[in-house]
């Protein structure tokens, strides 16, 4: 597996790359300062299996590096790790197409745990961006509590201090009226693809994934996925078949 981590700190990129080791074998990691450096690398090299990067660079922010990596290579999953972890922060950064958000103040714990969920194709979000979060999901049941979020392909979660009942099972696609299609279309749109990406992975047209994407959003009552992605957090959403 290839990863590049976009840092100006050296000694953070090399802890990470450490963190990285146990998890992923065999693992190539790939360093940046910048973002300007890190399109070279990916320009020199081809895009990688997976991005790690800061918003606070020199150059262009990282934010703009999220929308020109994502832009390029719309097939390769970007996260941000950060030290701001407010949620309009980690909105942004969810709109400008990453995957996932990582504050760098978090535990090696809880830092290695996200780090897996992201491997597995999942989506880590930490719970600050569903405390008075943006056009929220309508309200139902979610998940049980923890003290992280994440959405997985195989389970999202709320996190603790969610106005929620802890306890109530998880939910899936078919729960919300989705069919099995339409489930698979949901859990590429997390994960940022693009129409034209769902359509090749699933073998639809573009007329039909969009009329699945906009399916998938009416049963969530979000217009975005940004907030699709909030939304699956907040009901616990799994993709057991997915």
């Amino acid at each position: 597996m290839r990863v590049l981590l976009v840092d100006d700190h050296t000694l953070f990129r090399e802890g990470i790359a450490l963190l990285l080791r146990p998890l992923v074998q065999p693992l190539e990691t790939w360093e940046a300062g910048s973002c300007e450096e890190a399109v070279a690398v990916i320009e020199a090299r081809g895009a990688a299996d997976l991005v790690l990067i800061d918003l606070g660079l020199p150059g262009a922010s990282g934010l703009e590096g999220v929308r020109q990596l994502r832009e390029a290579h719309p097939e390769m999953p970007v996260v941000v790790m950060s030290s701001a972890d407010d949620k309009d922060t980690v909105l942004a950064a969810l709109d400008a197409g990453a995957m996932g958000f990582i504050p760098k103040s978090s535990t090696s714990a809880v830092m290695i745990g996200a780090l897996k969920l992201i491997l597995a194709k999942g989506i880590y979000l930490p719970p600050s961006v569903f405390l008075a979060a943006r056009n929220p999901a309508p309200a139902t049941p979610p998940a049980a509590m923890t003290p992280s979020a994440a959405v997985t392909p195989m389970l999202a979660t709320a996190p603790a201090g969610a106005d929620a009942a802890a306890g109530s099972p998880p939910r899936r696609p078919a729960d919300l009226g989705l069919t099995s299609r339409q489930a698979e279309v949901l859990h590429l749109l997390l994960q940022g693809k693009p129409a034209k990406l769902i359509g090749r992975e699933l073998d639809l047209s573009l007329s039909t994934v969009k009329a699945h994407t906009s399916a998938v959003l009416r049963a969530l009552n979000v217009t975005t996925r940004t907030q699709a992605i909030v939304a699956a957090g907040r009901i616990g959403l799994r993709f057991d078949d997915v």
